[in-house]
């Protein structure tokens, strides 16, 4: 799983000329890149904010939902999330919609060890009890998100067949009972899409809670599901419990939800472990969750 190439070049010259153009109140913050991930490149512009560009034009759409949705979602959940403070227009040869969101000083919880990411737990859970709750009828619908298992069928067995994912007979048979739960009965609901460590920071200090939520660009409607796949992507078996026995408490969930979000750990889990040595953080989420779905605990 390679990351795309970029289709656009964003550079630090032209964000700047970006900044000088439409927010020239911010143009004279110190500018330094932090990153080029699968989607977007940020930069983060002085002490408190960065700058998020899509670098391809199928996450331009992500951009544009973020920048429609993630207001209404931040004063919902209540936990530090990247809802933009500014938004950005096409210029200077750039053609995508792009934003100015605050910057969060944290840990990402995919490089802690998975014992340490136990203290998460709770706070994780009181975000996903707040987050899913019904969405409204114009809410996005993400086709490879929140969507019922039967249509993930094909791909996740062309995935665990393919020769590139270990334990893949043990996580075939687990995929083909689980993914015979039953489907989502109700309205869909508000979930994050791509809920897993490397989208989460930890606080730096050691603290209790969430420093932030991140990467909204999947956010859409469905079954809640496919969020509830942290619970294995997250977690060992005591974090999991406690996950768990947090969001019970808080908005219970269903024996067959959290047999679809097994499930989901599976189709996300062997994704990633199917990763190249080109994301090694990635990878290692996806080899924690193979794990920690073969596990012999309940979820």
């Amino acid at each position: 799983m390679r990351t795309p190439p970029a289709e656009v070049a964003v550079t630090a010259g032209l964000v700047a000329g970006l900044l000088r153009d439409q927010h020239p109140d911010l143009a004279g913050l110190p500018l330094v890149p932090c990153s080029h991930g699968w989607d977007n490149v940020v930069l983060r512009l002085g002490d408190d904010l960065a700058v998020r560009l899509p670098r391809r034009g199928s996450a331009a759409v992500l951009a544009a939902n973020e920048q429609r949705w993630l207001g209404t979602v931040a004063a919902r959940v209540g936990f530090p999330v990247p809802a933009p403070v500014r938004l950005g227009r096409p210029g200077r040869g750039y053609p995508w919609p792009w934003s100015v969101v605050p910057w969060f000083e944290g840990r990402v919880a995919a490089s802690l060890p998975s014992a340490e990411r136990g203290r998460l737990a709770g706070p994780l859970a009181a975000f996903t009890a707040r987050l899913h709750v019904p969405a409204p009828g114009d809410a996005p619908a993400n086709p490879v998100r929140g969507v019922p298992l039967a249509s993930r069928d094909a791909r996740v067995r062309e995935r665990l067949t393919g020769g590139r994912v270990p334990r893949a007979d043990e996580l075939l048979r687990l995929w083909e009972r689980l993914s015979s739960a039953p489907a989502r009965e109700g309205p869909p609901v508000w979930i994050h899409g791509d809920l897993h460590p490397a989208n989460v920071l930890a606080p730096a200090d050691g603290a209790p809670g969430l420093a932030a939520v991140l990467d909204f660009g999947d956010l859409t409607s469905g079954d809640p599901a496919t969020d509830l796949a942290v619970a294995w992507m997250m977690f060992d078996a005591p974090g999991r419990a406690e996950f768990r026995a947090e969001r019970e408490r808080l908005s219970p969930v269903d024996p067959a939800t959290w047999d679809r979000a097994r499930a989901w750990a599976v189709s996300f889990g062997s994704l990633l472990a199917a990763s190249t040595n080109e994301d090694p953080l990635l990878a290692a989420v996806g080899a924690h969750t193979v794990d920690q779905v073969l596990g012999p605990d309940r979820p």
